[in-house]
């Protein structure tokens, strides 16, 4: 395993190294902005048939950039296929995410503590050249924002495999939430300060999230004033075009490597490459040990009571 971004790739942890001294590096690691790679995946892939049937079979029948499994709603999305295409796309979706959720808990269990699942996603398209709208580009450097309705500053992580047989998946970053919106937040006119949702939201809030156990895409509903700050940062990013042709650092992932991120601290863009696994999850704020260095507390304005109201 390698990890780093902003900083040099260091080696893997010694041997001698307990179990829950690397689970908290690996937490750490995440918490301070950086990726973690992995020269072959940690976890089992798909068979290889399987394997083949994401990259060739799919083709015909894309009706999205991305086929997603929500796997708490056994929904899948992105395809107009026969029944048998869909519910083998869904099968395979449903093992991988459960694979990657059995990792990430075993490894990171005190961070991943009351996760919830997003989605299980296979990218089929190459990204490079893609004719999509800038707020809809993987090839803008961006941060996450705004995808699963209100996070309340919850943590988007995402692990991703490039399951193209031959081509690396190249990224480029231009560093760290913090680092960024220090040097850009009067540039896209972000706002800091209190967090609180006024009582409408927390009404609407709380109505959808107790309608959600039972029909989970309801969740995409809701907002928050921190994910409404998060998104317009996300809009600004892709819009401003001095931003995206400002350095960046690129990193290529060689096929069949697996990498994780905390993508909504992490800016990120995938300007090269075809065929990936991708699994969101959001961690529960509460888990974080660096406080400091999460978005919640640097749109807050390091505010304690704003974060106190919102933890749950």
């Amino acid at each position: 395993m390698e990890v780093g971004v902003g900083s040099v790739l260091r080696s893997p942890a010694p041997m001698a190294q307990t179990a829950q001294q690397e689970n908290n590096d690996l937490a750490g690691a995440l918490e301070r902005g950086e990726i973690l790679r992995f020269s072959r995946a940690p976890i089992a892939l798909p068979s290889a048939d399987d394997q083949e049937f994401l990259r060739t079979a799919l083709a015909p029948f894309l009706a999205r950039k991305n086929v997603s499994l929500y796997p708490e709603a056994n929904r899948l999305t992105g395809l107009e296929a026969p029944p048998e295409v869909k519910e083998r796309a869904r099968r395979i979706l449903a093992g991988h995410s459960a694979r990657v959720r059995t990792f990430l808990t075993s490894a990171m269990p005190a961070f991943t503590r009351g996760m919830r699942v997003g989605t299980s996603s296979f990218r089929p398209l190459e990204e490079e050249g893609r004719d999509l709208s800038r707020h809809a580009s993987n090839e803008l450097v961006h941060v996450d924002a705004g995808a699963y309705g209100a996070t309340h500053g919850d943590r988007i992580l995402r692990f991703f495999i490039n399951l193209n047989p031959s081509r690396d998946r190249v990224w480029i970053t231009k560093g760290t939430f913090r680092e960024l919106f220090a040097e850009h937040r009067k540039s896209a006119g972000i706002e800091v300060g209190d967090l609180r949702p006024n009582p409408a939201e927390r009404i609407l809030g709380g109505a959808l999230r107790t309608a959600s156990r039972s029909f989970p895409m309801l969740r995409v509903l809701d907002s928050s004033p921190y994910d409404r700050r998060m998104r317009r940062f996300h809009n600004w990013m892709k819009d401003t075009p001095s931003f995206q042709q400002s350095p960046s650092r690129a990193i290529s992932f060689e096929p069949f490597s697996a990498w994780m991120v905390l993508t909504d601290g992490v800016s990120h863009a995938c300007i090269r490459g075809q065929h990936a696994l991708v699994d969101t999850f959001l961690v529960p704020l509460a888990n974080c040990s660096l406080r400091s260095e999460t978005p919640f507390r640097i749109l807050a304005g390091e505010t304690e009571g704003a974060e106190h109201m919102i933890l749950r």
